[in-house]
């Protein structure tokens, strides 16, 4: 697979997630419940989460808002920040979702921050991807391009059993090419330098999309691939339910 082709893939995922609108308690259970803010990839909706357990908690999807013509990542965690409503929170950070959270973590007060299949600084984002998005490759890919699944994108999201490919099937169909691209912009000229604290990040072996040797996680798991929050969510869950009761 050619160097080009991988950027068109690395961006799709990280472009897959975050469409879902923020919900309210609806009783009086949840709301004696600790809220946590979960932020998806970019484009699709909280479904990727699906299987996640978080006993005790009321989870709240960020929903992507509208970026603004070269705005950095920064400026738009400035705005999309507004969402979260109670002070000190809990956040989940998935993939592009979790580049968002850390540059939120940087604006608030953050209690804990989780980062699944996703980075803290911009050295642990491969070199090439830069390179090809700063030259401005996204601008090329076709709309349709981007929403269509196939072996090649099942295999660089390691998608590999008929629900892995039905839920890659239904985030990629409902992804935004504009925002996409905006997407891919935005993280070429990302410059987070500063691990944010009280943070731990927990990354697949076989993760190509953001490839595993060049990230530092507090957790690795094996044969986890970007896909893995779906797939081993009972292993995520556990690890990041043993992390908050810290």
């Amino acid at each position: 697979m050619t160097q080009s082709v991988k950027v068109i893939f690395w961006g799709l995922f990280m472009f897959n997630g975050l469409m879902a609108g923020a919900q309210t308690p609806q009783n009086t259970a949840k709301k004696e419940q600790k809220t946590i803010y979960l932020f998806s990839g970019l484009g699709a909706d909280s479904t990727i989460f699906m299987n996640l357990k978080l006993p005790g908690y009321h989870k709240v999807y960020i929903s992507w808002i509208p970026a603004l013509p070269k705005e950095s990542i920064t400026q738009y965690a400035g705005r999309i920040k507004s969402q979260i409503t109670v002070e000190n929170p809990d956040i989940i950070g998935l993939s592009f979702g979790g580049i968002v959270a850390v540059e939120v973590a940087r604006q608030i007060k953050v209690d804990k921050m989780v980062l699944i299949s996703s980075v803290r600084t911009k050295s642990e984002l491969n070199k090439v991807q830069f390179f090809f998005m700063k030259l401005g490759f996204y601008r090329i890919i076709p709309g349709p391009l981007i929403r269509r699944t196939n072996f090649l994108t099942y295999q660089y999201f390691g998608a590999r059993s008929q629900k892995d490919k039905k839920a890659l099937t239904h985030l990629l169909e409902h992804t935004d090419a504009s925002f996409f691209r905006w997407a891919l912009r935005s993280i070429a000229y990302w410059d987070n330098k500063v691990p944010p604290e009280r943070t731990i990040q927990i990354h697949g072996t076989a993760d190509r999309v953001i490839t595993s040797r060049l990230v530092h996680p507090d957790y690795r798991i094996k044969g986890g691939g970007h896909l893995m929050v779906f797939n081993k969510a009972d292993t995520i869950s556990k690890i990041i339910m043993n992390y908050l009761s810290e």
